[in-house]
């Protein structure tokens, strides 16, 4: 493992030492992505990889996380309190009655993977603040199969250009894309959830046989559900660089503009092939500065 210290034992059981702290890891190759063999061991070794990216959306947030015990083709269970028994070195902050773990270290990256938590859903604001952190926009298929999910994010990424606004899209891990919008500070959850209706009003508009705002998935047919009402204070959404526990081990990804092409799949970003990207580009999301929204939100007072 890759900046760390593995030492196994006959009883299927090993400890990783990492930044002066000892992680129990237990059942080392268990495999929890069967479909392509990748064992507890393995994933351990993608989060060193993926943590300096990672956390940087997981810090100073509250985490929810989901668990596959046995792997993503067994049963799971949302994860919100820190369980009992936690190492001294896991933060944990409470909200709403909710003792949530911070992720904001190596060790407890490691030590959440250990327990098989397979996803990481922070926050979209800090903790101790009731601000937004950053704007993401949830685009979500109906199909299960959807060869038109990476043309609507284009459009979505068009249109908020068009108004001065710059975004980088990133599949959500799944079958989704999420747009991500880095801005200033002081934006309200309420103020980003009125430029969301905006746009999904003139998109449904536009766009009627592509696009829709019906919550419900049963009244969607085949089209795709613009989700501005996800980001919203309490709530969360997938952090980039998280794994999904989706067959082919994929993860959320952060997209060029020019891969917002059909020929570009959600499938196609995964466990084996992130840190060459990384490594390659960097995390491209940072390279967006904070953006003004001030424009959009004039525009949408009464006159």
């Amino acid at each position: 493992m890759a900046n760390a210290t593995y030492a196994p034992s006959r009883a299927q059981k090993g400890v990783v030492t990492i930044d002066g702290q000892e992680i129990v890891v237990t059942n080392p190759n268990k495999p929890l992505w069967p479909d392509i063999g990748i064992t507890k061991l393995e994933f351990l070794d993608r989060l060193i990889a993926l943590s300096p990216y990672l956390l940087s959306y997981t810090s100073n947030r509250y985490l929810t996380t989901i668990r596959w015990p046995h792997g993503i083709h067994d049963e799971s269970f949302y994860q919100k309190n820190c369980p009992k028994g936690a190492p001294d070195f896991v933060k944990t902050a409470e909200l709403g009655g909710i003792n949530y773990i911070v992720l904001d270290s190596l060790p407890t990256l490691l030590w959440l993977g250990n327990l098989a938590c397979l996803e990481f859903h922070p926050s979209l604001h800090y903790v101790n603040d009731e601000l937004p952190a950053e704007w993401l926009i949830d685009i979500d298929p109906t199909l299960e199969e959807e060869p038109r999910i990476m043309e609507a994010a284009k459009i979505v990424v068009d249109l908020l250009a068009s108004l001065g606004i710059q975004s980088v899209a990133k599949t959500s891990g799944a079958t989704g894309v999420q747009i991500y919008v880095p801005i200033r500070r002081g934006y309200t959850f309420e103020q980003l959830r009125a430029i969301g209706k905006f746009l999904g009003d003139y998109l449904v508009q536009t766009h009627p046989s592509l696009f829709t705002i019906e919550r419900l998935k049963k009244d969607r047919g085949t089209l795709i559900y613009f989700d501005y009402l996800q980001h919203w204070y309490g709530k969360t959404l997938s952090a980039p660089y998280t794994p999904r526990a989706k067959k082919g081990g994929t993860l959320s990804t952060p997209l060029f503009y020019d891969e917002l092409h059909p020929k570009v799949r959600p499938a196609d970003f995964h466990l084996r092939n992130i840190e060459a990207r990384l490594n390659a580009h960097g995390d491209l999301i940072r390279r967006v500065p904070p953006q003004s929204l001030d424009a959009v939100l004039a525009a949408l007072k009464p006159r």
